[in-house]
């Protein structure tokens, strides 16, 4: 098992046959990106939506705008052909009450998710996104298979 911290990310090669897990997905959004054909998988924790709210020294994985991008070219470099890349994304809620726009960063952050995902290309093809619980995401590299489990909910395949 493979573990991807909160504002870290992890790629590896398709016949690695691990599972890859991030835990404590509140308002943050776990990213799996999955190459259907060399099964190069990897995951991202996405803790806030864009690197121009960085302050010096920043660690730049937190973002999901300069997250991504690194992934994406990690997993580029492994093998991985753009074209065949798809993702499922689990996560963004909104832990703290009834706020709403811009103080609302589960929002925010399934937004640029979207936004640069679709900028490269990349499909979304499943998601668990949203509402007011925490989320553990897994990815099976094998397979691509995500699965989404929370605290009050049965288990969701992505």
């Amino acid at each position: 098992m493979i573990t991807v911290a909160i504002a870290d990310l992890a790629a590896v090669r398709g016949d690695s046959g691990d599972v890859i897990v991030t835990y404590a997905l509140g308002s943050c959004v776990g990213v799996c990106l999955y190459d259907r054909r060399t099964r190069v998988s990897g995951m991202a924790h996405v803790m806030l939506p864009w690197s121009k709210e960085a302050f010096k020294g920043d660690n730049m994985r937190r973002y999901a705008d300069t997250a991504l991008t690194e992934l994406i070219g990690m997993m580029v470099s492994l093998g991985a052909a753009k074209s065949d890349i798809y993702a499922k994304i689990a996560g963004g809620a909104q832990m703290f009450g009834a706020v709403s726009g811009t103080f609302n960063i589960g929002e925010r952050n399934i937004a640029a998710v979207h936004h640069i995902l679709g900028a490269y290309d990349i499909p979304i093809v499943a998601e668990d996104v949203g509402g007011t619980y925490a989320r553990t995401l897994y990815l099976h590299t094998d397979t691509g298979t995500a699965e989404v489990k929370t605290a009050a909910r049965r288990i969701i395949v992505l």
